[in-house]
């Protein structure tokens, strides 16, 4: 127990031996996280998630049973599909570096991997020089710039060392304040970048830490500021990066102590059910960050994680409510339809039903590891290549979750307009 985090209540239960309830509750909370990821296990249908790996093998409680089995099939699914990508020239920067970590998380010998004939390591370092010419030659990544810190974090974690014109780039676009999506902060990249200059500044002391330092002041107090009045940092599903970021950087627990009691809020209500989502706020209720794979030593660990039975599924009556959905593709031009659709089903769900009930409206949608995202609505495709996508809004207001996630329980108008970025 780290009696550096004890407060006088908990002091005084230790002493009278009474369970602290805020404690007791805390705990409670992370166990109902963990037993969600590692359900989210038994879902076969779809890649291995490495997010959700590493946020296992960050976590003080294990099933090391149900965790050698997904690194499995990190090993021969996952790894067979980023060989494919690579092979296709697919960029792959974000999902190649989750690999990494959590590898590097299961202590897994990384040079003895290799992907297309090259060692792990080399393939990422090699997809970090491509983002770093992009950048040179077109101001901004392949991906964004939440990869390449992403890819950063990963190199750095498994004691490869980092180019400076690979480091100088992120730090640049620090201080030329492109950590945006749509115009506003993304606390995600922002907390993202924290965290690998934090490691490269922890990693290789040796290095002039002047320029990591003014970036690293920059990025904590864009976070900082990003605090909303309930306590969140950006928004329920940035939170946990964010406070990751911030411990990393050396913030106190005190000083995260509203984000965190936002988090603890959000998990009561059934906030975070997305695996992605619980796999990036785990370790930030445990006090651990991504920086915490550096040292894992995989030895003498808990395996008293229990999954038990699966809880039976709750029936409610069947009520209708009316959705419309209006599209703006790039041409700006704007067209409505209006469906029933049942009052919880998600807007994935209810797109379906739209597409089925009216054959002038259709859409397509691509895999990701938060789960199905648009591509294509009434053949408009929306491509990174060109920097456009499909944003999201209900009555005007930004969806913060995705249309597997997103869940209609009143009589709403749901936007999707094409977007540059």
């Amino acid at each position: 127990m780290n009696f550096a985090f004890l407060t006088g209540c908990a002091v005084l239960a230790l002493v009278t031996g009474n369970q602290d309830p805020v404690a007791s509750d805390h705990e409670e909370l992370i166990l109902s996280l963990n037993k969600k990821l590692l359900r989210s296990l038994e879902d076969k249908d779809s890649l291995p998630n490495p997010s959700v790996h590493l946020a296992l093998r960050l976590s003080t409680h294990h099933n090391l049973v149900m965790e050698a089995a997904h690194l499995v099939r990190l090993k021969a699914d996952l790894h067979k599909d980023i060989e494919s990508s690579l092979t296709k020239g697919q960029p792959v920067t974000g999902l190649l570096a989750l690999y990494a970590l959590a590898l590097r998380a299961s202590c897994s010998e990384l040079s003895s991997l290799t992907l297309n004939g090259e060692p792990l390591t080399v393939q990422l370092k090699k997809q970090m020089d491509l983002e770093k010419e992009h950048i040179t030659n077109s101001l901004r990544p392949v991906t964004n710039y939440y990869q390449y810190s992403l890819g950063m974090l990963a190199l750095c974690a498994n004691g490869v060392r980092v180019s400076s014109h690979v480091r100088n780039k992120l730090v640049r676009a620090i201080e030329q304040d492109k950590m945006k999506h749509s115009g506003c902060e993304s606390v995600d990249t922002l907390a993202m970048a924290g965290m690998a200059l934090q490691c490269l500044k922890d990693s290789f002391p040796e290095e002039d830490g002047t320029q990591l330092e003014g970036a690293l002041r920059t990025v904590k107090k864009k976070l900082v500021d990003s605090r909303r009045p309930d306590g969140h940092l950006g928004n329920e599903f940035s939170t946990g990066l964010a406070v990751q970021a911030l411990l990393a950087m050396g913030s106190q627990v005190s000083d995260c102590s509203a984000s965190m009691e936002a988090m603890r809020v959000d998990v009561r209500k059934g906030t975070y059910h997305n695996p992605m989502g619980i796999s990036q706020t785990l370790p930030a209720l445990q006090r651990k960050t991504y920086l915490h794979v550096k040292t894992t030593q995989c030895r003498e660990e808990d395996d008293s994680l229990v999954l038990g039975t699966k809880p039976p599924g709750v029936v409610v009556p069947d009520e209708t409510v009316s959705l419309q959905v209006e599209v703006i593709p790039a041409d700006a031009s704007s067209t409505t339809k209006t469906q029933d659709v049942t009052k919880g089903s998600s807007l994935h769900d209810a797109l379906k039903l739209l597409q089925e009930k009216q054959s002038d409206f259709t859409f397509e949608t691509e895999p990701s590891l938060w789960g199905p995202f648009l591509s294509v609505v009434n053949g408009e495709r929306a491509r990174q290549s060109d920097r456009s996508y499909w944003s999201l809004s209900s009555d005007g207001t930004s969806l913060s979750q995705g249309i597997q996630d997103y869940k209609i329980e009143k009589a709403q108008k749901i936007t999707i307009k094409k977007t540059k970025y």
